[in-house]
């Protein structure tokens, strides 16, 4: 019996209609009306950009919508790629460093008020009409298999093969990467005990590391404006935090700008810098010896992208920082408010009592 997976594709991205595998289903079915639907919800990731080297390591913190009580999905990177259990740490890590300042200001006159701002290994290539698995593990809860497939046709059938859900958009978007030659991280994640009876899923953090000619984030997804709207998945936020020897910027295409901007921009000091690898549980050698974060946010749309996302220098060197929060200090008032109301706790009683005998003599 083939087990209940879901397909979602591709390195903390791309969506489809996932299908229900049961026996009765033949073997190459369309969606049936049983289909549960997956999609990615927020997203936060982790990419260390090392120039030198051309590798890059890819950390993702996911989070799904899917009414399946299991499922899988695909990640496709230009070679193939490392996997490694990261820990969890840095991410909260990283939110702290870039939070907004707290400034404190005089209040404006007219009283109180208070504001704040926004393992088996393989080699050589595929043969005609076949995957080939490069590698099996266990890692960061996930059961992951490394594939090198020859063809489209081939990854969709290895997927049906091996319990995974699919779909022709799955094989639409997997096509040009099957073209260029890419590598698939397929990887099966359930819900626990406590996700059953909710819609939202959580997955361990697991980082990859592949070599690549330019920093990316693959950004395509086939069409999940239905399985969204089944959802009722309106909004998502994808943050990025990069991590490389300058400031980065991403990009889409030139007709289709990304729409996602810079939150934070700014210099690591080398014991934050020491400590985010430690905590990505990598060599205090990893990367350059400075580093830059740059912390992006994107409003990600559940449409079509029409590329993936890649990082380049950016022409901008300065500095980003978020908004300050404000908080108010009142100076309207002539005596400390805290001491006025310690003052009603032990003047009032008697002041009472004594009104109370002359009203009642």
């Amino acid at each position: 019996m083939a087990a209940r997976l879901w397909l979602i594709a591709p390195l903390a991205g791309t969506l489809l209609l996932a299908v229900r595998l049961t026996p009765s289903l033949p073997a190459c079915a369309p969606c049936p009306p049983s289909g549960k639907p997956v999609v990615n919800a927020d997203q936060t990731v982790i990419i260390l950009w090392d120039k030198d080297k051309k590798t890059q390591h890819f950390i993702r913190q996911a989070s799904f919508k899917s009414e399946a009580d299991d499922f899988g999905f695909l990640v496709p990177s230009p070679s193939q790629p490392e996997l490694s259990e990261s820990g969890n740490a840095a991410f909260p890590y990283l939110q702290k460093l870039t939070e907004p300042e707290v400034q404190k200001q005089r209040a404006p006159s007219g009283g109180l008020s208070c504001g704040c701002g926004g393992v088996s290994k393989y080699s050589g290539r595929a043969a005609p009409n076949a995957v080939r698995v490069l590698e099996e593990k266990l890692v960061a809860g996930f059961k992951a298999s490394v594939l090198e497939a020859s063809s489209a046709d081939a990854l969709v059938n290895w997927l049906k093969e091996n319990g995974y859900a699919f779909s022709p958009e799955v094989q639409t978007w997997a096509k040009p990467y099957v073209e260029a030659g890419w590598k698939f991280t397929a990887l099966k994640v359930a819900k626990g005990k406590d996700e059953q009876a909710s819609k939202d899923v959580s997955a361990s953090a697991l980082r990859m590391t592949f070599k690549t000619d330019r920093p990316l984030f693959p950004y395509r997804e086939p069409d999940a404006k239905s399985a969204a709207e089944a959802l009722n998945a309106k909004h998502r936020l994808l943050r990025i935090y990069f991590l490389a020897e300058a400031r980065y910027q991403g990009e889409l295409t030139r007709q289709t700008p990304w729409t996602g901007r810079v939150a934070w921009a700014n210099k690591l000091t080398p014991a934050d810098s020491a400590k985010t690898l430690a905590m990505l549980k990598l060599p205090e050698t990893t990367g350059p010896a400075e580093w830059w974060l740059t912390e992006f946010e994107d409003n990600w749309p559940y449409r079509v992208a029409p590329a993936d996302l890649y990082f380049s220098r950016s022409d901008d060197q300065g500095p980003v920082k978020r908004p300050p929060i404000i908080e108010y200090v009142s100076t309207s008032w002539p005596f400390d408010v805290t001491a006025i109301a310690l003052a009603a706790v032990v003047v009032g009683p008697p002041l009472l009592r004594r009104v109370r005998r002359r009203l009642n003599p």
